[in-house]
């Protein structure tokens, strides 16, 4: 499964897939037309930034820096915690805040996920498996038939998990701390 993905990947391709937290649509963070295609099949406006999987803190260092208040709340985090970092390199221009050069990570908690990213090399978009505006699926099932219809594959594990919420989002200015989701 890992590797079929990952040739998907690398060949620039749309997926839906199991995270750590709901179903996903997700693609080479790196790729700008991939992530077009994302913002296609979501229906949602370039200028809403998407949230990048990571498969651990040293990767995550590859793309950001990371403050010290970023390691130390990753290291309490008790669920799945996504972080915006300033300043991003090395990432799809089209997936950053283009108002604040911003971009939304998280180190990925998941199995499948974290294997996946890591023998992938490089991170992955990671938005709910929904068009913009429409309920985030809590299970496989609950996915649009128009969004299964419109990416490029889609990953055969987990398909009965149901997800219950979403990542916590953070956003750190200097030391302060900003709760945007919980």
């Amino acid at each position: 499964m890992i590797n079929e993905t990952i040739v998907k990947l690398q060949n620039g391709k749309v997926i839906v897939y199991p995270t750590d937290t709901v179903w996903g649509i997700g693609c080479d963070a790196t790729n700008e037309e991939a992530v077009q295609e994302i913002y296609k099949i979501k229906n949602r406006e370039e200028s809403k930034s998407l949230i990048v999987l990571v498969s651990s803190l040293s990767m995550l260092k590859k793309y950001v820096t990371v403050p010290e208040v970023a390691i130390n709340l990753l290291k309490k985090a008790t669920r799945p915690t996504t972080i915006i970092y300033q300043n991003p390199t090395g990432i799809a221009k089209n997936i950053i805040n283009k108002e604040d050069n911003t971009l939304a990570i998280r180190i990925a908690q998941d199995d499948f996920c974290t294997e996946l990213i890591e023998n992938f090399g490089k991170p992955i978009v990671s938005t709910s498996a929904n068009v913009s505006g429409n309920l985030t699926p809590k299970s496989f099932s609950q996915i649009e038939q128009s969004i299964l219809d419109a990416v490029d594959y889609v990953v055969n594990l987990h398909q009965s998990k149901v997800s219950e919420k979403s990542s916590t989002i953070l956003k750190i200015e200097g030391e302060k701390v900003i709760v945007i989701r919980e």
